[in-house]
C-alpha cells in the first residue's frame, strides 16, 4: 500500500484497485464452482471466528466472575459469615471450569486442536481464488450494485455519484 500527499501535505492512503471487483479476464479464469466452494468455506471460517470471539468472552467473563467472588468472600468475612467465606474461597475461588482446565487452557486447546487447522485449510483452499478471500462476495457486489448510484461505488477510490 502506498501513501501519497494531497496539496496541503496531508498523508493519504492510496488504495490499489481491487482485482476482485474488476471482473473481466481475471475473474473469468476462475472456476465458478471453486469460487463458490471457497466462499462457503470462508463463510464457515467466519462462523468459527464468531465462536472464537464468544470463547474469549467466556474466558474474560469467567475471570471477572472469579475476582467478584473474591470480593464477595471479603464482604462475607466483614459481615461475620466466616464459614461461608472460607467455603467460597476453598470451593469456588480459582476453580477449574472443566476438569483440570481454566479458561485460558480451553482457549489454547481450541486454537491448537480446531481453529488453527481450520484457518490453515481455508487459506490453502483460497489458492483456488489466487489467494484472495471473498471472491464470491465480490461477484455478488458486481451483480447487485447499481453502478452510478450514490452508495453503490465499486471501491473507496471511486468517486461518489452525485
Amino acid at each position: 500500500m502506498e501513501y501519497t500527499s494531497d496539496r496541503a501535505g496531508r498523508s493519504a492512503r492510496h488504495v490499489e484497485p481491487d482485482p476482485r471487483l474488476a471482473g473481466g479476464p481475471w475473474r473469468e479464469a476462475l472456476d465458478d464452482d471453486s469460487v463458490e466452494a471457497v466462499g462457503a468455506l470462508t463463510e464457515a471460517l467466519e462462523t468459527v471466528e464468531v465462536a472464537r470471539g464468544h470463547l474469549y468472552a467466556f474466558h474474560q467473563l469467567t475471570g471477572a466472575a472469579d475476582f467478584k467472588v473474591e470480593r464477595a468472600v471479603t464482604l462475607f468475612e466483614k459481615a461475620g459469615h466466616r464459614e461461608l467465606a472460607e467455603r467460597l474461597s476453598r470451593e469456588l475461588l480459582g476453580r477449574n471450569v472443566l476438569p483440570g482446565r481454566w479458561t485460558f487452557q480451553v482457549i489454547e486447546d481450541y486454537e491448537n486442536t480446531y481453529y488453527t487447522p481450520f484457518r490453515d485449510l481455508e487459506g490453502e483452499a483460497r489458492t483456488l481464488t489466487r489467494g484472495l478471500p471473498h471472491v464470491y462476495e465480490a461477484d455478488l457486489k458486481r451483480q447487485r450494485r447499481s453502478a452510478g448510484e450514490p452508495g453503490h461505488e465499486a471501491s473507496p477510490d471511486e468517486p461518489a455519484a452525485g
